[in-house]
C-alpha cells in the first residue's frame, strides 16, 4: 500500500527530535547542580545524545526497509517513552546519561523514518516544496523546546522536563497507532555492504553530510553552551528559555525566505551561499558580543542560515538512492550525526560559543558548492584549502586549552577572501 501520510503528522514527527533535545537545554544547569557535576560534564550529555541518535538512525533506517515504515516508527516511539520514564526515576548521573542515550536511540526513528516516508510519497519539485515546509517546522522546533524547557525547569527542575517528554511520547505513540499509514511501495532486498561502499565513494554524500553536520553544530552549540553563558552573565534558566523567542524570529524569517525563494525557482546553490553569508555574519557578531547579553541578536542570523540551508541539503542529498531510500537515509544520518556528536563534544570542551561558530562557518564555506551543477562539481572539484582547516583547528585548540583569546590568530591565518575557499573533496 502506498498512502500519502498527513503532512501535519510528518511535521510533528520531524520536529519532535529537536524539541526533545532543546527542551533539555535549560535543564543543564539544574542537572549540574543536582548531580554535583561541572558544566563541561553536563554539556557532554548533548554529544552523547547525538552519538546514540546516529546509531538509532542506522537501525531504524534498515528496519524501515525490512519491516515497513509504520511498525518501525511505533517501536521507536515505544522505546523513547520507556527511556524518558527511566530518567525521571533515577538519582544517578550515570543512569541519566544512559537514559538520554536510550531516548536518543529511540527518537531517531522520528527523523529517519519520517524523511523516508516523505521520499516515498513525493519526488522532484514537489519534494523540495514539502521539505521547505518541513524546514519551517524544524527551524521552529528548537524555540518550542527552549520555551517549554525553561518553564518546566523553573517549575520542577530536570525531572519535570523528562516527565513531560514521557507524556508527549505516549500521546504521539497513540496518535501514530491510529493515523500513521504504511508508505512503502514494495520491500526491496537490503544490500547494506554494497550500498555503504557506493555511498562512501559519493562526493555529493560527503559534502551534504558535512554541511548538515556543520549547520547543526552551529545551531546546537547555542543550546549546549548558551545556558552556561546566560548563567555567567547573571541570568537564570527561565530567562535562557525566553531567548528562544528571539531566535524564533530568525527561524521564521529564514524559513519564510527559503519558501519564497524556492517558489521562485531560485537555484539551490544560490540558497546555500545565502545561508553561508548569514552564518558568517552571525558567527562574527556572536564572537564580538560574547561578553554581553546582546550576543543573542546575531544568533538570529545563525538560525536563519539553518532554516535556509537544511531543507535544501536534505531534499537533494539522496536523489540517486530512491530504491533503498530507508537504508541510504540511515547511512547518511549515521554519517552526519557522528559528525554532529563529535563536533559538539569538542564544543563542550572549548566552552566558547563564538569560537565554535567561527570554526563551523569556516569549514562550512569550504564545503559549499560553487554556482554550478552538482555533477560539474563532482567531476571538476575545486582545490582544497587545507591551510584554512588547519587554522580553524588551531583556533579551537587555543580556546579549549584556556589561553587568552587572540582574535588576530583567525584574521592572520585565514585567506583574505573567504569565498575563494574551495571544496575539500578533491581526489574523491
Amino acid at each position: 500500500m502506498n498512502t500519502k501520510p498527513s503532512l501535519w503528522l510528518m511535521l510533528v514527527m520531524l520536529m519532535f527530535p529537536q524539541i526533545v533535545e532543546t527542551i533539555y537545554s535549560p535543564a543543564l544547569s539544574s542537572i549540574a547542580l543536582s548531580f554535583d557535576v561541572n558544566h563541561a560534564q553536563a554539556a557532554q550529555t548533548l554529544s552523547i545524545y547525538f552519538l546514540a541518535f546516529a546509531i538509532g538512525v542506522v537501525v531504524w533506517g534498515v528496519l524501515a526497509d525490512k519491516l515497513g515504515r509504520r511498525p518501525t516508527m511505533l517501536i521507536g516511539l515505544f522505546i523513547y517513552g520507556c527511556a524518558s520514564l527511566l530518567a525521571t526515576q533515577t538519582e544517578s548521573f550515570a543512569v541519566v546519561m544512559a537514559a538520554r542515550a536510550l531516548s536518543a536511540f529511540g527518537i531517531a526513528v522520528g527523523s529517519v523514518v519520517t524523511q523516508t516516508m516523505l521520499r516515498d510519497a513525493f519526488d522532484g519539485q514537489e519534494l523540495s516544496k514539502v521539505f521547505s515546509l518541513m524546514g519551517m517546522g524544524i527551524s521552529i522546533s528548537p524555540v518550542v523546546g527552549m520555551l517549554l524547557g525553561g518553564q518546566l525547569t523553573a517549575l520542577g527542575g530536570y525531572r519535570y522536563v523528562f516527565f513531560a517528554l514521557f507524556l508527549i511520547a505516549l500521546v504521539l505513540l497513540a496518535y501514530n497507532v491510529i493515523k500513521l499509514p504504511e508508505t512503502q511501495k514494495e520491500q526491496t532486498p537490503v544490500r547494506l555492504h554494497q550500498l555503504s561502499w557506493e555511498m562512501v565513494r559519493d562526493a555529493r554524500i560527503w559534502r551534504s553530510g558535512l554541511l548538515v553536520a556543520l549547520y547543526n553544530i552551529a545551531l546546537f552549540s547555542y543550546y549546549q553552551l548558551g545556558a552556561f553563558t546566560f548563567s555567567a552573565l547573571g541570568y537564570n534558566s527561565e530567562q535562557f528559555g525566553y531567548s528562544g523567542m528571539v531566535l524564533g524570529l530568525g527561524t521564521l524569517l529564514g524559513s519564510y525566505l527559503n519558501k519564497s525563494l524556492v517558489s521562485k525557482n531560485v537555484r539551490k546553490s544560490q540558497l546555500l551561499w545565502l545561508s553561508a553569508v548569514l552564518l558568517s555574519l552571525g558567527s562574527v557578531g556572536v564572537l564580538i558580543l560574547s561578553q554581553s547579553i546582546w550576543f543573542v541578536a546575531p544568533m538570529v542570523l545563525v538560525v536563519m542560515s539553518y532554516g535556509i540551508a537544511i531543507p535544501n541539503i536534505l531534499s537533494d542529498a539522496l536523489v540517486d538512492y530512491k530504491q533503498q531510500v530507508g537504508s541510504a537515509g540511515a547511512l547518511f544520518g549515521l554519517m552526519y550525526y557522528i559528525m554532529i556528536g563529535t563536533g559538539l563534544a569538542m564544543a563542550g570542551t572549548a566552552q566558547n560559543l563564538g569560537v565554535v561558530l567561527l570554526v563551523a562557518v569556516g569549514m562550512a564555506v569550504t564545503c559549499h558548492p560553487p554556482h554550478r551543477s552538482g555533477r560539474a562539481l563532482l567531476t571538476h572539484p575545486a582545490p582544497t584549502s587545507s591551510h584554512t582547516v588547519k587554522s580553524l583547528i588551531r583556533v579551537w585548540m587555543h580556546y579549549s586549552w584556556g589561553r587568552d583569546p587572540q582574535c588576530q590568530i583567525m584574521t592572520e591565518s585565514l585567506p583574505r577572501h573567504p569565498f575563494a575557499l574551495a571544496s575539500p573533496f578533491q581526489g574523491l
